[in-house]
């Protein structure tokens, strides 16, 4: 992962509890017809943010203006329940699996064996566990029966690019997500606005309380996808919940892609990256439990 952003964001398979070779990915059947997409005009848009709560070592800015074409794009990430059709009918093994593990955090495993697993250098609450993907998020003996309309986690670059392949979409590039996940807003610093809380409204899944102790809101990790409010392009959940791949490396020549919108472990404290402008990035052999993707044509 990048040195430009702190690991607590998601640690990758360059981490010291990690490092493991990269894997290709599999080959896909051939798409399937495109539903359930998003028509939006495109046009040009101001990219990007100046505002001094960003991080320039991220390459938020500077605002630019950019021209996107007219694209589809899904209105939620890509739930438990389309992987699992995906994975039925090809047969997909996610890296996570072969690898033999995945990344959780902490707070998540409660007390049982998995909460024993290595922690990761410098920020011991993501934890390496054995076991864990995208069927058993926490580790052997969890599941995803009761989150089969949350958004599919643990899943690397590779994987969501092998779902893209087989269900005849592509995952977003960053200028694409960006002008999807504003809303039609202009330089605004979230979808529906630049106040966090409009009239003390939770508007989104992010940290409550303070990182990494306990958090005080109602759940911790991810939520079904279509919580909360859409923005004015009809997109849920562009900010908080879970990180989503797009389609672009970070930087030019950078082997790492590319993430947007933060997740359910951001918080202002140390990873205020629930803006829109934001960026991160990990591995494309990646995976953790607050890493997911959407679709575009």
């Amino acid at each position: 992962m990048s040195s430009s952003y702190p690991s607590c964001c998601t640690p990758g398979h360059d981490s010291p509890a990690g490092a493991l070779t990269l894997l290709a990915a599999p080959p896909v059947p051939a798409p399937r017809p495109v539903r359930g997409l998003l028509d939006l005009p495109g046009g040009r848009f101001l990219m990007g943010t100046e505002d001094a709560d960003g991080f320039p070592a991220d390459g938020e800015g500077p605002v630019r203006e950019v021209e996107v074409a007219p694209f589809r794009i899904a209105p939620t990430t890509v739930t438990n329940a389309q992987y699992a059709t995906f994975v039925k009918a090809t047969g997909h093994v996610t890296e996570a699996e072969d690898f033999g593990f995945s990344f959780v955090f902490a707070g998540l495993l409660g007390a049982g064996p998995a909460a024993t697993a290595p922690a990761v250098e410098g920020v011991p609450w993501w934890r390496a566990v054995s076991g864990a993907d995208w069927k058993h998020p926490e580790g052997p003996g969890t599941s995803i029966a009761s989150r089969q309309n949350h958004p599919v986690v643990h899943v690397s670059w590779n994987d969501a690019t092998a779902y893209c392949a087989w269900s005849g979409t592509r995952l977003p590039t960053e200028a694409e997500w960006e002008y999807a996940a504003r809303g039609g807003l202009e330089q605004r610093r979230y979808p529906w606005g630049d106040e966090l809380a409009p009239g003390g409204r939770t508007m989104l899944n992010i940290w409550q309380g303070e990182f990494p102790d306990g958090p005080t809101g109602p759940q911790l990790g991810t939520v079904p996808v279509k919580s909360y409010r859409p923005n004015g392009h009809g997109l849920y959940n562009t900010v908080g919940n879970v990180w989503e791949w797009s389609a672009d490396p970070f930087a030019p020549g950078h082997p790492s892609r590319a993430m947007r919108g933060g997740s359910f472990l951001c918080h202002d404290s140390y990873c205020n990256r629930y803006r829109v402008a934001a960026r991160s990035s990990n591995t494309p052999d990646s995976s953790t439990s607050n890493i997911g993707f959407r679709v575009a044509a």
